[in-house]
């Protein structure tokens, strides 16, 4: 039953990993889940630290997913309009059914709601859509780390116990 576990808390991780980079699946949560999943085996003892504070990151770093490609549409320069029209972009990026949506969504959504802003800029529109671009890729590059970081955590925790199992 425990390598049920193991195996089931390890596959969390994976999608959890794979999710921080496509944006259709929660990344950090799924990741997280894995963390909790394995702190539930017996001859583990549950830590109460290092999941509340995991599980604050994961949270603070969910929002942030939703929030930094817009910062990087108004640092580069855009308007409401463009930071509109990057989450309306994002949004329809993942429904979308073409490939790497979720990357152009955004780029597009700026790009549009800056020339309905102001038709005669298309060079401002497109600086805005690029701080958009960045923005998502902070965004993904972070998403990354972290779940890289919660691995990491659970290799150390498996190691620690290992004995324990085998």
């Amino acid at each position: 039953m425990e390598i049920l576990i193991l195996i089931v808390s390890l596959l969390f991780v994976f999608v959890g990993i794979a999710g921080s980079v496509l944006p259709a699946l929660p990344g950090p949560p799924l990741s997280w889940i894995g963390l909790l999943i394995l702190y539930t085996m017996p001859n583990i003892k549950f830590d109460y630290w290092i999941l509340g504070i995991t599980f604050v990151f994961t949270l603070i770093i969910v929002i942030l997913d939703y929030v930094i490609p817009a910062q990087g549409t108004k640092r580069f320069g855009g308007s409401k309009y463009g930071i509109w029209g990057t989450n309306i972009g994002l949004i329809v990026g993942i429904l979308a059914p073409i490939p790497f949506g979720f990357i152009i969504g955004p780029f597009v959504g700026a790009f549009i709601g800056e020339l309905i802003y102001d038709q005669n800029d298309s060079k401002r529109a497109l600086k805005a859509a690029t701080g958009s671009f960045f923005g998502f890729l902070a965004s993904t590059f972070i998403k990354f780390v972290f779940c890289m970081i919660l691995f990491g955590i659970y290799i150390h925790t498996v190691w620690k116990y290992w004995s324990v199992w085998f």
